[in-house]
């Protein structure tokens, strides 16, 4: 009777028949049908379709459209892999991961973007990812939650530390913004400037990794250590293969997407503000909403926050300093000039989301405000008129944009050198 007892306490009678069985092959396709077996990644279709779309010429709103779709199951790929591969790494090294691919389909598009000279969609869509995560997906798990439970309980304190890194952002942004409409300030100083600014906000950026995942990594304990566990069937080169795969081909859909949106503006109407501050942000943040709202309906309040805020951190301190000096590479004026209503609604944004969270208590009333906000900002973009742009533009007396410079260039940095 007594060696009856023992056995199942040990495991070995049920674990060693099973598990040996299991090559590194198979270990590799179960991994492997875990990322793709999912319902969104039937939009995969699409990308064979939009390449070939952008290939044929087929037109600017198809091509628009279907390298738009092909990017959000894209997106949720590339960060299955980047999570397998952090399970791989220490706690900093797979920050520095998700900080990088996490932000993946947000930085390609910026350099396409930014290639191509469409500064005013960069910014536009760096600030939309923002609001996106810090409005619409924190809404939205907030809601979530509340349908479950009256009241949930977060992790202020870590949520705390990631907003008052997003009021240091929005003043890094609103103060260049404010600055460019001073006497006598040129575009050449709000470029320089807005580099020096740029190397600090990334400098502190590596400075939270270490806050957080090193030093006072106890602020942020919370549910996120749950779902890291599950993606250790892959194996590093596996996961490094299927990352730089997803990114190529995230490139590859998004150079089609951005080529194709000036068309799109012109020939239907579609304002370039409503594109960069609402659609763009949709694609690079459709994996962040499913995985916070699901994470709050289950009652992972510290996992929604960490995704939801998390994110806009790494936007506002990692992507918005990157798209700096990547315009310093292509030596295109990218500054941290973001125009006063894309600055203003930041800093509102930022302002309604410390109120909400201060507090460490969630519940569906606020998840409402947070979503009502995101509406009216919605609302008003699609009302952001672009010939009186370009009339303030020339009334401006800008001289410092060379005549090389498009036409989108200039529409992307607020006259600097005004009277």
């Amino acid at each position: 009777g007594e060696d009856s007892s023992t056995k199942p306490l040990s495991g070995e009678a049920h674990a060693g028949p099973a598990l040996p069985e299991r090559s590194w092959v198979a270990k590799q396709c179960w991994g492997l049908k875990g990322i793709f077996i999912q319902p969104i990644n039937l939009l995969l279709l699409c990308v064979p379709i939009g390449i070939a779309s952008g290939k044929g010429d087929w037109g600017c709103l198809p091509t628009f459209l279907l390298n738009f779709i092909a990017i959000v199951p894209l997106a949720a790929v590339l960060g299955a892999f980047t999570e397998s591969l952090s399970a791989h790494t220490g706690q900093m090294v797979g920050g520095l991961l998700n900080a990088t691919f996490g932000n993946a389909v947000e930085m390609i598009v910026t350099i396409n973007a930014i290639r191509a000279g469409l500064v005013s969609v960069v910014q536009q869509s760096l600030i939309g990812s923002i609001l996106s995560n810090l409005l619409l997906v924190l809404g939205m798990a907030f809601l979530g939650a509340g349908l479950v439970n009256k009241e949930s309980t977060f992790n202020a304190t870590g949520a705390g530390t990631n907003v008052s890194c997003l009021v240091l952002s929005s003043l890094a942004l609103t103060l260049p913004t404010v600055y460019s409409y001073m006497p006598n300030a040129t575009l050449a100083d709000e470029v320089s400037l807005s580099r020096i600014i740029a190397l600090v906000m990334g400098f502190v950026y590596v400075a939270f990794l270490v806050f957080q995942l090193r030093t006072h990594a106890d602020l942020f304990t919370g549910e996120e250590a749950e779902g890291e566990e599950e993606e250790v069937d892959l194996a590093i080169v596996t996961s490094l293969v299927g990352l730089f795969a997803t990114t190529g081909a995230v490139a590859y859909c998004s150079e089609f997407l951005v080529d194709s949106i000036e068309g799109v503006s012109k020939e239907y109407g579609l304002p370039y503000a409503f594109i960069g501050l609402i659609l763009l942000p949709i694609v690079g943040n459709a994996a962040e909403h499913t995985t916070a709202v699901t994470a709050a309906y289950k009652g992972m309040m510290d996992l929604a926050l960490g995704v939801a805020v998390g994110s806009s951190t790494q936007i506002a301190l990692f992507v918005v300093p990157f798209s700096v000096i990547v315009g310093w590479i292509y030596d295109v004026p990218m500054t941290l000039n973001f125009q006063a209503f894309d600055a203003t609604v930041f800093l509102l944004a930022v302002f309604i989301a410390s109120g909400i969270l201060g507090d460490g208590v969630a519940n569906w009333f606020e998840g409402l405000m947070l979503c009502s906000t995101y509406a009216i900002v919605a609302i008003i973009t699609w009302f952001i008129p672009e010939a009186g742009e370009a009339h303030r533009m020339l009334s401006a007396n800008v001289t410092a944009v060379p005549p090389s410079s498009s036409s989108d260039a200039a529409s992307g940095i607020r006259p600097g050198g005004g009277e």
